[in-house]
């Protein structure tokens, strides 16, 4: 079962989920009967001690699961005790969620336990309300998956709520294979933490603890091997801050029955191979043909194409039956104009073989690929699937579910960090090298006007230019937002009795060729020159010096040497410009000039009055994706030095 995936406690406590082998049919109500003979019920122990505990207190976390070609079984016991009337709020129900093609739920116990006193929650099992709920449609999902859901009604400080379930899993597409990832997912100090992985002795399951898991041990018994650890009095390892999200997988562990990516790669293979193959009559062919007759140029048809499933097909993801892991047929998604990343995937293949275009799907993790190739290989290590273009030995990478893309530039390698080519006769792991920005993603130009002097209004213009993803994404909030309340959002974002100034006008333009979007505002700002009372002089500040953010110092814990994550790519240019009374006669600038490098980050700063105009300027860009614990602790002196060197305009006395 996958960490995520874990007993929903209301709002506060994290989801619980489990597996099992499925029953010849899944279920769209939940089952009621005692735990399997397979489960080892454990007694729910004593209480931690409660000075500096939670509001809610764990007194076990037991997770047993059992792994068989047949399909898999999740037992999950959690209880806990409400300590302050804080805790309260947060366990108003208690919800499972499940999919209905593949799942079944049995529940065994759902209890609050006070004093000697049971109060048996399931003994009423009208009480239970179960939904065929779509929680994500504003998000354009739905997965068919039903929530059955209990109020908790009457529960007091002092009370434990103890609660039992198994989840039965088992999915035809998966051909037998099994995945389980367990882990430490509460807060302070748990009375017990138990886990148990087992399989059929012989059966090929690997397996990873990661840092601060703890040691497993491995026994065989009953014709099964079983992997199992069980403390008490445990506080779950912190993932140290800052660092790459491989660094801060802790307290984890993973079980799979794939030998190697190439065995996944394989499983998916013929999956996209037929969701992409399209009759010689359908009207994909033809979308290919005209694309074909404007460019011979094969980085051309690929965008074209890219553009294509962007604009004429919606993203919707659909997880029904087979949906999780199936791609819909490329002529259905046309015909529908809507689909998820599998269906867009499918659909850019077909116009792509019908354009002449070596592609291939490629497997990928949306913010969680860092440190992919450390893990064991599994189906469940993915969440998203895009294009692989070649040309002339080049790779370009198309994303079916983004919108509005303008320029080819927008095939660049992703952020995802690794990804598995889906092939018949299967493939490794990739790495995904994201390339630096040659353009800055934000410019901002400020020209102010003060030629009427220090105590006059000055007219400001702001110009801010986005590029690549950014224009992208503001393209698309101004073409679903209103103008008037984009202005509003505009002129409240940059006026504010703070900052001293009042926008007037906004306006914007988009150069599509360039990929360039541009916001234009026009106002006035209440400068605030203030005596330097040493020198006798005004001065106006335009801020500090530019720098990285410092970097936090860590606890000791796991992993706390790990390096610090950079957000790489960056690139943002700032330049301020301010015309200066009487021509800038007498006026003197300070500020940083030349070039830094700091913390992985290279600065490239001026300062300078010419022609009656006091310039500033900034360029900040990142220069590698991470830095070691030593080097960020020794930039952060460097990062203060230079934060400290203000950029200001002296006027003459």
């Amino acid at each position: 079962m996958s960490l995520s995936s874990r007993l929903v406690l209301a709002s506060v406590l994290a989801s619980i989920p489990i597996a099992f082998a499925l029953p010849a049919a899944a279920a769209d109500q939940p089952l009621y009967a005692p735990p399997a003979p397979w489960v080892d019920v454990a007694p729910i122990p004593p209480p931690p001690p409660e000075e500096g505990a939670p509001a809610i207190q764990i007194l076990i976390d037991d997770h047993q699961s059992r792994l068989d070609p047949a399909g898999d079984a999740y037992y999950a016991h959690r209880a806990f005790k409400v300590l302050k009337p804080e805790g309260l709020a947060g366990v108003k129900s208690i919800s499972v969620i499940w999919s209905p093609d593949t799942e079944t739920i049995t529940w065994h116990t759902l209890a609050i336990i006070r004093g000697g006193q049971t109060i048996d929650l399931l003994a009423d099992r009208k009480d239970m309300l179960v939904l065929r709920r779509e929680t994500n449609l504003e998000q354009a999902s739905l997965d068919g998956r039903i929530t059955a859901s209990r109020q908790i009604d009457g529960l007091q400080t002092g009370d434990i709520l103890d609660i039992a379930y198994t989840r039965l899993r088992a999915d035809p597409v998966l051909k037998g294979h099994s995945f389980d990832a367990e882990g430490m997912a509460f807060a302070g100090v748990a009375g017990r933490y138990r886990t148990i992985i087992s399989w059929p002795k012989g059966d090929p399951v690997t397996w990873k603890a990661m840092v601060g898991f703890g040691d497993p041990v491995l026994a065989d018994k009953d014709g099964r091997t079983t992997l199992s650890l069980d403390k008490t009095l445990i506080q779950p390892p912190k993932p140290p801050i800052g660092a790459p999200l491989r660094f801060r997988r802790v307290g984890q562990i993973e079980a799979t029955s794939f030998q190697s990516w190439n065995e996944v790669s394989k499983l998916m293979a013929p999956l996209y191979a037929k969701a992409s193959t399209i009759p010689k009559t359908s009207p994909i062919k033809a979308e290919a043909d005209a694309i074909a007759a404007k460019t011979a140029d094969p980085r051309a048809r690929a965008f074209a194409a890219l553009q294509l499933v962007e604009d004429k097909t919606r993203y919707f993801f659909i997880g029904m039956g087979e949906g999780s892991y199936v791609p819909a047929d490329a002529d259905d998604t046309w015909a529908r104009r809507f689909g998820d990343c599998k269906a867009k995937t499918a659909l850019l293949l077909a116009l792509l073989k019908n354009l002449g275009v070596e592609a291939e799907p490629v497997l990928v993790n949306l913010g969680s690929g860092d440190g992919l190739d450390e893990m064991p290989p599994s189906l469940s290590a993915f969440n998203h699937v895009i294009v692989r273009v070649k040309i002339k030995g080049e790779s370009y990478w198309l994303d079916g579910t983004r919108t509005g893309d303008t320029n080819p530039q927008a095939m660049h390698a992703p952020a995802h960090k690794w990804g598995l080519p889906v092939r018949a006769e299967g493939a490794p792991l990739e790495k995904i090298v994201e390339p630096q920005i040659d353009v800055p993603t934000v410019q901002t130009l400020t020209r102010i006007d003060a030629t009427k002097g220090l105590d006059a209004k000055a007219a400001t213009d702001i110009r801010i230019t986005y590029s690549g993803i950014y224009a992208t994404s503001i393209r698309a909030t101004l073409a679903r937002t209103p103008r008037a309340d984009m202005e509003r959002t505009f002129r409240q974002r940059y006026s504010s009795p703070g900052s001293g100034i009042e926008i007037e006008q906004v306006n914007w333009s988009d150069d599509p060729a360039k990929d360039l979007f541009t916001i234009d505002l026009q106002g006035a700002y209440d400068m605030d020159w203030r005596k330097n009372q040493d020198l006798g002089v005004r001065e106006f500040k335009v801020g500090p010096g530019a720098a990285p953010p410092a970097f936090p110092r860590r606890d000791p814990g796991p992993n706390d040497t790990a390096p610090f994550a950079l957000p790489y790519p960056a690139y943002t240019r700032s330049r301020i410009e301010i015309a200066l009374p009487d021509g800038g006669k007498g006026y003197t600038v300070r500020g940083a000039s030349g070039t830094e490098h700091v913390a992985g980050y290279e600065i490239v700063s001026n300062a300078a009055i010419e022609g009656g105009v006091a310039t500033f300027s900034s360029d900040q860009r990142t220069l590698i994706p991470e830095i070691s614990a030593a080097d960020a602790e020794a930039a952060n002196l460097q990062i203060r030095q230079l934060r400290d060197v203000d950029s200001l305009v002296r006027a003459p006395a």
